[in-house]
């Protein structure tokens, strides 16, 4: 996954923005989260920016050339707008929060259908206000969705008795390992005692040897 981190000291309220990729499988039935991230790299300048969303459904080998039937979806002026029907009433923004500097342009899929899968193109207009002029800059984000079944409760059942099997072993492991440690560490401390033992009575014999020879 391509992570990329912009940092800037002006401003609290733009010190980090990290951009990543989005998810790319959702559980029919299910929410989804589209993620869309363009971090602006001067932090410290004014901006605003608008969203648009676009959808190409799969099987299709490129954006339709007329804007109105791929169109899905736009956030400008802390406004959402749904032109296309098959998303109506199923798509929320979750992106950035009471401000027109957006820089996270996400939404969230409700109920997830098969048909929602396909290639989803999110682009960002940003307009950066300077001191004498404006700069107008745009970036483009393509999200593949891929829509997959629900797990089934065998599987669901079969995924947590795998996890703490493994965490069972994972304490038996540590235990014996720790046991093994302990073992050794006890034998290496009676050799020493006994070598120092050893030691100690050739000095006391060596002691004596010397003291009849006088």
């Amino acid at each position: 996954m391509l992570v990329v981190l912009y940092l800037s000291s002006a401003s609290l309220c733009h010190g980090a923005c990290v951009e990543v990729d989005s998810d790319t499988d959702a559980v029919v039935n299910e929410g989804f989260k589209l993620g869309c991230i363009s971090c602006k790299i001067r932090g410290e300048v004014p901006a605003e920016a608008t969203v648009e969303w676009s959808f190409m459904p799969k099987g299709e080998s490129e954006f339709t050339k007329v804007r109105k039937l791929v169109y899905i979806y736009s956030y400008e002026d802390l406004m959402s707008d749904i032109p296309d029907e098959r998303f109506y009433e199923r798509l929320d923004w979750n992106g950035s929060k009471k401000t027109k500097d957006l820089q996270d342009g996400s939404i969230y899929i409700l109920n997830v259908t098969w048909n929602d899968t396909g290639t989803y193109r999110c682009i960002f207009n940003r307009t950066l206000t300077f001191t004498s002029y404006e700069f107008h800059t745009n970036a483009t984000k393509i999200v593949h969705l891929n829509v997959v079944p629900r797990p089934s409760i065998l599987s669901e059942v079969m995924m947590y008795v795998t996890i703490i099997g493994l965490q069972v072993w994972l304490v038996v492991e540590m235990i014996y390992c720790y046991r093994k440690i302990s073992a050794q560490g006890e034998e290496a401390l009676s050799e020493s005692a006994a070598e120092y033992l050893a030691i100690a009575l050739e000095s006391k014999e060596n002691c004596a040897m010397v003291a009849v020879t006088e």
